[in-house]
């Protein structure tokens, strides 16, 4: 029984040595090396990014105002033009020659407009005229006669032969007058329809005059105002159709960005917000003007719902052109003194942020408490304070109560 007791014992004490021995192994076990930050106060500024797309403020775009051969190429694209300079000629052969013919067929209509207006054709009017004069002449003869004739007959001093061929005689003027009245009258109101009818005729020529000579007038392409002239896709000898771009001029010392805000962040935008632009084809340049149009509806972009918020850029070196697409940055809040840590030392767990704040050589999760964000920084409201040592996430996996050492950065180890 005592021989038992003393294996126990012995047993025992060879364990606590042998975890004495692994605690010990353990501390000399070298700890991990992590990157770290402080949690410093600093002016936060909350910002939205997106992409967007550069335009002209007032593009101005000529394009072609008949089917025609194109001339002479004057002006060169990407230089600067003043207001009335000429920048290209079209052939005008062809908008000439009918202008040439719709300005002799309205002097024929005006022409006949005048006659119309005047009574009709003046040969016709007073033939009509004198027939109808020359048929009332021989009706009242006839009647004065018939008067006559029918007196005498009374006192048998003329015969009933005379009478009758009077009476005929008289009928057939008084047939001639009707006809002759209605030739008259279907003339006057002929005449009537006639100058309704030319007064359009006329009113459609003048309109297809003006139109010709209008475009006769653009065969010579000028700059509608001074600016750039960004866009010309027409070479000496190409026909182009009515409607077809010519050119394209505008003013590119300032732009405008149409920039695509998600959904979500549209609550936060406000005119004349801060916007801060640059390009991935000049690194390191940047571009800042402000919010002026807010959207007005959200449409769909690919996969994204967005609203399309416009943007005035001052763009003085002009080296931002039309077309492009670019990064654009909103500044929404300005916030002096605020407590700031970088992203990348922000772990989320659900609804919960924390981090790993670095306290006598160890790790300690802390949940934090966040306000406003931008695209590389939180601003934490509790839980930290300022001078707080936190761990960045690295090759290492951070742990709760981990020793670690801090890794000095090549540079300053040098």
């Amino acid at each position: 029984m005592r021989t038992l007791s003393r294996r126990v014992w012995l047993l025992l004490g060879f364990a606590m040595v042998l975890v004495v021995f692994l605690l010990y192994l353990n501390s000399r076990r070298p700890s991990a090396r992590v990157a770290v930050v402080q949690a410093s106060r600093q002016t936060f500024r909350s910002s939205i990014t997106s992409n967007g797309k550069v335009e002209p403020i007032t593009p101005y775009s000529l394009r072609a105002k008949f089917d025609s051969f194109v001339d002479r190429i004057i002006a060169a694209e990407g230089k600067n033009v003043k207001k009335g300079d000429v920048l290209v000629t079209l052939n005008d052969r062809d908008i000439r020659a009918q202008l040439d013919q719709a300005r002799a067929q309205l002097a024929s209509q005006e022409d006949d407009l005048r006659a119309a207006r005047a009574g009709g054709r003046a040969d016709q009017s007073a033939k009509l005229g004198a027939d109808l004069r020359s048929a009332e002449a021989e009706r009242n003869l006839l009647e004065r006669q018939q008067e006559t004739l029918t007196k005498l007959a009374a006192q048998n001093a003329a015969t009933a032969q005379e009478l009758e061929r009077n009476r005929t005689a008289l009928e057939r003027a008084e047939a001639a007058l009707d006809q002759a009245r209605k030739a008259k009258q279907e003339f006057e109101h002929q005449v009537g329809f006639d100058q309704g009818r030319l007064d359009l005729l006329v009113k459609h020529s003048k309109a297809l005059v003006n139109d010709l000579e209008d475009k006769a007038d653009s065969t010579r392409v000028v700059a509608p105002a001074s600016g750039t002239l960004y866009s010309f896709p027409v070479h000496a000898g190409d026909f182009v159709h009515t409607g077809d771009l010519l050119a394209v001029v505008a003013d590119l010392h300032e732009l405008r960005v149409r920039a695509y805000i998600d959904e979500p962040e549209l609550g936060q935008l406000k005119p004349g917000q801060t916007v801060v632009v640059t390009w991935d084809a000049l690194p390191g340049r940047t571009w800042t003007g402000k919010t002026e149009i807010l959207p007005r509806q959200v449409v769909a972009l690919g996969t994204r719902n967005v609203g399309e918020l416009l943007c005035t850029i001052a763009n003085q070196g002009m080296e931002l052109i039309p077309n492009t697409t670019v990064d654009v940055r909103i500044e929404i809040n300005e916030l002096a003194g605020a407590l700031v840590v970088p992203r990348g030392a922000v772990q989320i767990d659900g609804a919960h942020r924390y981090v790993y704040r670095l306290d006598g050589g160890r790790l300690h999760r802390t949940e934090i408490r966040v306000g406003l964000s931008n695209a590389t920084q939180f601003e934490v409201l509790s839980g930290i304070n300022e001078g707080d040592t936190l761990a960045l996430p690295g090759d290492t996996t951070l742990r709760n109560n981990m020793a670690v050492r801090v890794a000095i950065p090549e540079s300053e180890s040098e």
